[in-house]
């Protein structure tokens, strides 16, 4: 056997005996574990499925052993995926730490700063926010207006961030925060790290129509941030913030990102439709607009998995980041389409008071916000064609 061959055979080992078969069954968002201090798990299988991969450093199989991970070369990290992928294993940790900050912390951050934060992510016991949107800052994120006074060991941070995803629950805010208010835009802002439940924060959740809310308004007055907690130099923190939402825009095009529904597209047509005597879809129509769909989404799984590979090999994804997001986002909005379209009128029918309903008509809202967080579809098409086609 290859080295390899003996790793692929020695993690599915691991996995049978430790993977929890109530980890193992298809999961929605209200399955999602997240961690962080307040989080309460909903099940002993969820909590030991966490804790054996953390113990492995496999949440995070990429990242170097010293800092919580996993310590995986490229190759291992496929083998490890796709033997979770064989016995359908739920994801046992889903974080922003993760997703964005963790990356950007490896490149950018001291390492003690990496000590300190990065196994704590890993295992779990940290819930990140993002602090980068603000009312008058949106496509223009280098607006920013949240200010940072210099006031000696510490900044003191007041002003406004909203589209705050799960700030009302989030332990800590990798924030940007204007410190050098007389410098040029792109280059007066610090990104800085500090805790939630530190005097001065409050967050306000805004409701969607999906019945939802995973956003909020977050309120700074005076936060003192000690400036140790900040990421790369002062007043570099464009810098962090721009390869960090590289890393955000393909967590969010992914096509088994948590805010995208789980429930299959054919089985769902099936269902509601039916089959004609050549056991296919009783509506041509709709068949021919699924076959279109499922084609595409093929095609996005490919260069997904192209682009996962390329960075498993230790390089940077870029540009090709808006590109992933633009059309994982647009595909997803187009599935929850075809959904509501095979559903009819049942399918607009859902419990509206249940904030974390997963049915269609909730799903199919929701998808409304995938081409707006993390940059608007028109923005990525906007750095798509400056960036790849050179226009303008």
């Amino acid at each position: 056997m290859t080295d390899l061959q003996e790793f692929r055979a020695a993690t599915r080992a691991w996995l049978e005996e430790n993977c929890p078969q109530e980890m193992r069954q298809p999961m929605n968002e209200a399955d999602v574990c997240w961690g962080g201090r307040n989080w309460v798990f909903q099940s002993d299988a969820q909590r030991d499925w966490l804790n054996a991969m953390a113990d492995r450093g496999w949440t995070v199989p990429e990242w170097p052993k010293a800092y919580g991970g996993g310590g995986l070369n490229g190759d291992e990290q496929r083998v490890l995926k796709e033997e979770l992928d064989r016995i359908n294993a739920r994801p046992p940790l889903q974080s922003f730490g993760i997703w964005m900050l963790g990356p950007a912390l490896l490149e950018f951050g001291t390492e003690e700063q990496k000590r300190h934060y990065l196994p704590q992510v890993a295992r779990g016991e940290i819930r990140w926010c993002q602090g980068y949107s603000e009312p008058g800052a949106g496509s223009d994120l280098a607006g920013v207006q949240t200010k940072g006074v210099d006031s000696g060991d510490y900044f003191e941070v007041s002003g406004q961030k909203i589209w705050t995803s799960y700030a009302d629950k989030a332990d800590w805010i990798f924030c940007l925060v204007r410190t050098e208010p007389d410098a040029p835009k792109h280059k007066g802002i610090s990104f800085l790290l500090f805790d939630m439940a530190s005097e001065g924060v409050t967050t306000k959740p805004i409701k969607l129509i999906s019945g939802a809310s995973p956003f909020c308004e977050t309120f700074f007055d005076g936060v003192k941030v000690p400036k140790d907690q900040i990421v790369s130099e002062r007043g570099k923190g464009w810098t962090v913030a721009k390869y960090l939402l590289t890393h955000e825009r393909e967590m969010i095009g992914s096509s088994d990102a948590a805010l995208f529904g789980s429930e299959d597209l054919v089985e769902v047509a099936r269902d509601a439709i039916g089959l004609n005597e050549n056991n296919q879809l009783d509506d041509p129509v709709l068949r021919g607009k699924i076959a279109d769909f499922l084609i595409d989404e093929l095609a996005f799984d490919a260069e997904l998995a192209r682009a996962k590979d390329w960075m498993r090999a230790g390089n940077q994804l870029g540009v090709e980041s808006a590109t992933l997001k633009y059309t994982g986002t647009e595909l997803n909005k187009r599935r929850q389409e075809l959904i509501m379209e095979a559903g009819g009128l049942e399918a607009l029918e859902w419990d509206f008071a249940n904030a974390e309903s997963d049915e269609k008509a909730s799903l199919w809202l929701r998808s409304k916000g995938n081409s707006i967080e993390g940059g608007t579809s028109e923005v990525m098409l906007s750095i798509l064609s400056k960036a790849v086609l050179e226009l303008g």
